[in-house]
């Protein structure tokens, strides 16, 4: 079976990531299993662009293919910040809770209709010879004026879906997986990955 890595140590994010792609025939491991894997600076100008220097090194120094990701969220009101810093928004000592606490402050005057925002993601793909291809999926909310329930995590607390009048962090991950940024995403990069999949096992 062809292995893939996908390229985080982020626990909640790599259940994710399997739970959406749940069926396909590779198997899944992350950094995990590369204790000595180089970091790679997320310093592209978009998400794209950070997702496909993961898959690249990475599929360069683990020698498998590589599923990288970078996502975030962009709110209107901020000229859609956080975006790529959405991970280290809160600065040095981040944390999901200090990241969520300083967007609620920055929007704490604004009404319901003016805290627009969408998650992004991005998926590239990549084996020991370069870059196979890079998809983006997107999700519309809007900012809650609290922290709502305990699934998910990173902005889930906050991001609120008006059509379940719930956020994220309430809805779970069985309606999440089926409409999240990253489920867009990741349902186009199975195309990719699928057709790589037929080309090694004809070769």
């Amino acid at each position: 079976m062809i292995q893939m890595v996908v390229t985080t140590r982020n626990k909640k994010k790599l259940s994710e990531i399997k739970e959406i792609l749940k069926g396909i025939k590779v198997g899944l491991s992350s950094l995990d299993n590369y204790k000595d894997a180089p970091r790679v600076l997320e310093n592209g100008k978009s998400f794209k662009e950070n997702a496909v220097k993961k898959a690249v090194k990475l599929a360069r120094f683990t020698g498998e293919l590589c599923l990288g990701e970078d996502s975030g969220l962009c709110v209107d009101a901020l000229d859609g910040a956080p975006g790529i810093c959405s991970a280290r928004f809160s600065g040095r000592d981040k944390s999901d809770l200090k990241n969520n606490l300083k967007l609620l402050k920055l929007l704490k005057d604004l009404p319901l209709s003016k805290r627009k925002a969408h998650y992004v993601c991005a998926v590239a793909l990549a084996d020991k010879k370069g870059l196979l291809g890079v998809v983006e999926g997107n999700c519309s909310g809007l900012i809650a004026f609290e922290q709502r329930g305990s699934a998910g995590f990173g902005y889930d607390p906050l991001f609120y879906i008006p059509k379940y009048k719930k956020t994220f962090g309430q809805l779970g991950e069985k309606i999440k997986h089926k409409m999240s940024h990253r489920f867009h995403a990741l349902r186009k990069s199975r195309l990719l990955i699928e057709k790589y999949i037929e080309k090694q096992v004809g070769n």
